[in-house]
């Protein structure tokens, strides 16, 4: 019998960056830290948005904040994840 939990895992992974303004998030992050002032211009969407799509890839377990006073610093903790995003966008 197989023991799905590792599969179940990176699945949930893959779920929480299947989302077009999740992978955008991941991706941006990946080239530069940031805020969710800063989030919010790029993809010109409500804060309380992207503060969702934040908490969905924290929950994964991809990305992380530090606060620094009143501000959250963004980046990503999961190098699979990653990976598996400069595959999908590699650099020309």
């Amino acid at each position: 019998m197989v023991d799905l939990s590792k599969y179940e895992t990176k699945a949930a992974k893959l779920k929480a960056i299947a989302h077009p303004h999740r992978l955008c998030i991941v991706k941006g992050l990946l080239e530069n830290q940031c805020n969710v002032t800063h989030i919010q211009k790029c993809l010109e969407l409500p804060q309380s948005t992207i503060s969702q799509h934040l908490a969905k890839l924290k929950t994964a377990g991809i990305i992380e904040g530090k606060r620094n006073g009143l501000e959250i610093c963004y980046r990503v903790v999961d190098g699979e994840i990653g990976e598996i995003i400069k595959q999908l966008f590699p650099e020309k």
